[in-house]
């Protein structure tokens, strides 16, 4: 079968586009017919050695770890999954990824597709999805008549985090360039900024109860960011390399999130785009063997929203 993996940490010169035998699933584990996997920034930074201490990884090293794809084979004990079902996931972030024609998945990271998008479209769900479900319901804890200010709104995390602030019925305030205004006003923000010609101390007149910071802005302005949250508020931040500001006599708590694998978030997110209260948004497809352009493109900053990368057929 066809991957792209790379032998050696370095950059995106070391990804290869070569054939390997096809996977056998193991005890608990299927295997997929990938139809699509996506770029997201984590792959750069495993691929580039930066990630080794929290995410080992074995050499060579497939990159992907969102999936959508159709099962076909079973592991000993797998039950709950049928060949030919067609499923997505978020990979183990230390194991071989579906940047391939094939990969094998532990079931418990999977969910159904949903039927209302193309599969391989499925495939910019899974990370991202998760990330914006997680920062506004597990940790800042968002409900209805809240006031929410996402920073870095333009995103592949920002337009889902937009679309689901809205949908708990949050005033919804977001920060975006030029380029991607229109798109972050149609996920149904309130309020849109420009954060390129006007500062967010200048701009947020009354407290908000949440920020979730998805910019990878200067110290001094994440740092300030605080100043715009209520007493009793919350700062998510998922720039983690810079950890969230607090203040502890305010009583604004400060969070650093590390998105995980939770195949039932991921369902409740499946639903809500079958049921049409949930866009999916794709920003290119490239075929597998490109991805080593894509993480050269990545590295450079001319990578907007999200990429879903798509192996020949099997």
């Amino acid at each position: 079968m066809k991957v792209v993996r790379f032998h050696e940490y370095g950059d995106p010169d070391v990804l290869r586009y070569e054939d390997v035998e096809q996977p056998v699933p193991g005890a608990g584990e299927v295997r997929i017919r990938v139809a699509a996997t996506s770029f997201n920034s984590v792959d750069g930074n495993i691929r580039g050695g930066f990630m080794r201490g929290p995410i080992p990884v074995e050499l060579p090293h497939t990159p992907g770890i969102d999936v959508a794809g159709t099962v076909d084979a079973l592991g000993e004990g797998v039950d709950g999954v049928a060949v030919g079902d067609d499923v997505i996931g978020f990979l183990p972030m230390n194991g071989d990824g579906a940047a391939a024609q094939y990969v094998l998945a532990p079931t418990a990271v999977l969910s159904p597709a949903p039927k209302s998008v193309p599969l391989a479209d499925a495939a910019a769900l899974p990370v991202v999805g998760l990330t914006a479900w997680q920062a506004l319901f597990d940790h800042a804890k968002l409900t209805a008549g809240q006031r929410v200010l996402i920073n870095g709104a333009g995103g592949a995390v920002g337009g889902y985090a937009v679309q689901l602030a809205k949908g708990a019925e949050a005033h919804v305030i977001a920060t975006a360039s030029p380029r991607s205004r229109e798109a972050v006003a149609s996920a149904g923000a309130d309020e849109v900024i420009d954060h390129t010609t006007t500062g967010l101390t200048a701009a947020v007149t009354d407290p908000v109860d949440v920020v979730l910071n998805l910019a990878p802005v200067d110290p001094a302005e994440l740092a300030a960011l605080v100043t715009l949250v209520r007493p009793g508020g919350v700062v998510v931040n998922t720039t983690v390399w810079m950890p969230a500001p607090a203040d502890e006599e305010r009583g604004v708590r400060g969070i650093d999130l590390f998105v995980r694998s939770d195949a039932d978030q991921l369902a409740r997110l499946v639903a809500l785009i079958d049921s049409g209260r949930l866009r999916v948004d794709v920003a290119e497809r490239v075929p597998l063997a490109e991805l080593p352009a894509l993480h050269a493109r990545a590295a450079e900053g001319a990578v907007h929203g999200k990429v879903v990368v798509v192996p020949p057929a099997a």
